[in-house]
């Protein structure tokens, strides 16, 4: 488990919103976003401590209105160039749509396990949806780096909440 993205003791956030399914932090400074991270249900809001952090929070809040609104936040440069690949296939994922790691891996050239990294290294989740992409068959697969607890919850939240709407 990557405790970078679960540790509710996590400081530093610009920005921490109580979403219906958690906690999600956010890591704003003046130029970009440098990462979201889901924190576990009980994590206390923080407001927004600077204009890009709050630029964040309302585009957040108005995505639980409308999934199909689009972010247009200034994400920072983050990744290998193989992990931008696969971000890159994920956020093409309608929503709604699933994508198994399998199917992501063979349009990139490279293997399910390594698309599933990826995945797990998302720093922008929510607005890159890893919570799209499902295992083989169509199992839910894992999420952030774990196959259980608050963040497998938040998935299942997601994918349902994206599923409704």
């Amino acid at each position: 488990m990557n405790s970078r993205r679960n540790s509710p003791a996590q400081t530093g956030f610009s920005a921490i919103l109580t979403l219906p399914f958690g906690g999600l932090g956010v890591h704003a400074d003046s130029c970009c976003i440098r990462e979201l991270v889901f924190l576990p249900p009980e994590t206390p809001a923080r407001p927004p401590e600077n204009p890009l952090a709050e630029r964040a929070a309302t585009q957040l809040l108005a995505w639980l209105d409308d999934p199909d609104r689009p972010f247009d936040l200034p994400l920072a440069e983050r990744g290998t160039a193989f992990q931008r690949r696969v971000w890159s296939a994920i956020a093409a994922i309608p929503r709604g749509a699933h994508r198994a790691y399998g199917e992501i891996a063979a349009e990139i050239g490279s293997a399910a396990r390594a698309v599933g990294q990826a995945c797990g290294a998302n720093p922008f989740p929510i607005i890159v949806p890893c919570h799209r992409v499902m295992a083989a068959g169509g199992g839910i697969g894992g999420f952030a780096n774990s196959t259980g607890g608050y963040l497998l919850d938040t998935k299942r939240w997601l994918l349902r909440f994206e599923a409704c709407r």
